[in-house]
C-alpha cells in the first residue's frame, strides 16, 4: 500500500464528508478512495472512520490522525514540489471555478495565454454565480469578486475593479444625462439582481446608497449591458463587461467623477494547504497577466 496516497483520501474523505466528495477532491474514483482508507485502517489495525448508512464520523484516532496528516503531507508536497522546480514544464490537471461572465470575459482568456506556455496543463474551468466551496466540489482554485467571509481561504489580489455607470447615446438624448447621483431616481436604470443590493446602487463606499426603479430586471450583467446598447436605461456594471460597447460608442459613460467604489479581484485557495507547483505556476502568471491585460 502507498501510505501516501492511502494518508490522502484519509485527510480528503474527513475534510468533505463523504467519500464521494473526497475522491471528487483527489480526482479519483469513490472505490479507490474507499480502498484506500480501509487499507490504512488495516496496516494501523483500527477504525479511523465510524460509518453508518447516512453519513461517516471521525473515530477519536481518526481525528487524532487528521490533525496531524495534513501539515505531514503539505510538507512531502512542498519537499517534492521543490525538488521537481528544475523541471522543463509544468503538468497535470488543474480545477478552478470563476462566476460566469468573470470567467467568460477574462479568466478564460488568461487561462488560453497560460495553456499556451505550457501544453501538458489540462483545465477544468467551472462557470457558476453559486458560491462553491473548494474542498466540498474538489477544487484547486477559485476567482472571486469582493472580500472574502471564509476564514478556511487564503486570497492574492489580482485588480481592484470599479464599477461604471453607463447608456446609450439615443437615451441620454431622450432622456438627458444625469449630472448628480440623486438624479438616478428620474432615470430607467436596469437592475442586475446578482448585485448585493439591486436596486440601491452604491457609488462611494462612504456615502450613501441611492435607490433606482426600472421595468428591466436581469440576473446578467452582459444581459444589462445589451439592455443598456438597446435604449433601455442606465446599467450599473463592472468595466470589463462594458469596455468594448465604451469602445465602440454604444455606451457613454455617466457620473464617472462620483463613482469611487471599489471592489477586490482575487485568486483564492484552501488556508493550510502547500500548493503544488501547477498551482503556484497558475498564480503567479494570472497576477501577471492581470496586471499586462488590464480590463478593470
Amino acid at each position: 500500500m502507498d501510505i501516501t496516497d492511502a494518508l490522502k483520501s484519509f485527510v480528503a474523505t474527513a475534510q468533505t464528508g463523504s467519500f464521494t466528495k473526497g475522491a471528487a477532491q483527489l480526482g479519483i474514483s469513490n472505490r479507490l478512495t474507499s480502498k484506500y482508507v480501509a487499507e490504512l485502517e488495516r496496516r494501523l489495525g483500527i477504525r479511523v472512520f465510524q460509518r453508518t448508512t447516512r453519513r461517516i464520523g471521525l473515530t477519536p484516532a481518526g481525528e487524532e490522525l487528521l490533525a496531524r496528516a495534513p501539515a505531514l503531507l503539505d510538507e512531502l508536497e512542498l519537499l517534492l514540489s521543490d525538488v521537481s522546480d528544475a523541471a522543463p514544464d509544468i503538468s497535470g490537471l488543474i480545477r478552478l471555478s470563476a462566476s460566469v461572465t468573470f470567467g467568460e470575459l477574462c479568466v478564460a482568456p488568461m487561462l488560453a495565454r497560460f495553456a499556451a506556455r505550457h501544453p501538458e496543463i489540462s483545465v477544468d474551468l467551472r462557470l457558476s454565480d453559486d458560491h462553491v466551496d473548494l474542498a466540498s466540489d474538489g477544487l484547486d482554485l477559485a476567482f472571486r469578486i469582493g472580500e472574502s467571509a471564509r476564514l478556511t481561504v487564503k486570497a492574492r489580489k489580482l485588480a481592484m475593479m470599479r464599477p461604471i455607470i453607463a447608456a446609450s447615446p439615443g437615451y441620454l438624448d431622450r432622456h438627458g444625462t444625469p449630472a448628480t447621483p440623486a438624479d438616478l431616481a428620474n432615470h430607467a436604470c436596469i437592475i442586475d439582481t446578482n448585485r448585493k443590493t439591486p436596486q440601491r446602487w452604491q457609488l462611494d463606499s462612504n456615502g450613501p446608497a441611492f435607490d433606482v426603479t426600472s421595468r428591466f430586471r436581469v440576473n446578467s450583467a452582459r444581459a444589462a449591458a445589451e439592455l443598456a446598447v438597446a435604449g433601455c436605461g442606465l446599467t450599473f456594471a463592472p468595466r470589463f463587461v462594458l469596455q468594448d460597447h465604451l469602445d465602440s460608442g454604444a455606451l457613454r459613460p455617466v457620473l464617472e467623477p462620483h463613482i469611487t467604489i471599489e471592489t477586490p479581484i482575487s485568486i483564492v485557495y484552501l488556508e493550510g494547504q502547500t500548493l503544488p507547483r501547477k498551482i503556484r505556476t497558475l498564480i503567479d502568471f494570472a497576477v501577471a497577466d492581470f496586471r499586462d491585460h488590464p480590463l478593470f
